[in-house]
Formats: structure tokens, C-alpha cells, sequence
């Protein structure tokens, strides 16, 4: 028997470490969020980002999903799809 993931995520969410965990990859999503709509306002797919960072579309996907690039990566990112960087810090 297969449980639905809807219901598997309402259980998940009722376990105080799950939302612990959950929240403190927040920042991952936002950024990946982002990345994502920064291309699309763009116009551009994965592999046209790519080739403008001299990169591979895998490498795109990963920065994409939320893992944590370097700020030279976020630039190169930036500046393929025609944006700036702007970091800030703010009250944890």
C-alpha cells in the first residue's frame, strides 16, 4: 500500500524536529526561488545560462535546487541573466 505524500507531509509537519530542520533550509529555497525566477524573467533556459557562465546545465540545476554557491558563482549567475548581486544582512 502507498500513502500519499500529502499525507505523509501533514505528519511530518506535526514533528517539532521535521519543522526545525524544515525552517532552517529556508534560506536554500529562497534563494533557489530566486535563481529561478531571475531566469525566467530572463527568457532563458538552464543551458543558455550555462553557456553565458562557461558552465554545464547540470551545474545550473544544482544552484537551482538550493545548494549553497559562492558568491563568485552567484555573480557569474547574475550576471548571465542580467541581474546583480545585492546581499544583505538582516535579524536572525
Amino acid at each position: 500500500m502507498t500513502i500519499p505524500f500529502s499525507q505523509l507531509r501533514k505528519k511530518w509537519r506535526k514533528d517539532p524536529k521535521y519543522l526545525q530542520e524544515f525552517e532552517a533550509l529556508n534560506p536554500e529555497f529562497v534563494l533557489a526561488r530566486g535563481l529561478i525566477e531571475a531566469r525566467a524573467e530572463a527568457g532563458l533556459t538552464q543551458e543558455e545560462v550555462a553557456q553565458r557562465m562557461g558552465t554545464s546545465q547540470p551545474t545550473v540545476a544544482r544552484l537551482e535546487s538550493g545548494h549553497k554557491p559562492s558568491l563568485k558563482t552567484l555573480e557569474r549567475y547574475a550576471e548571465a541573466v542580467g541581474m546583480k548581486v545585492d546581499i544583505r544582512l538582516v535579524k536572525g
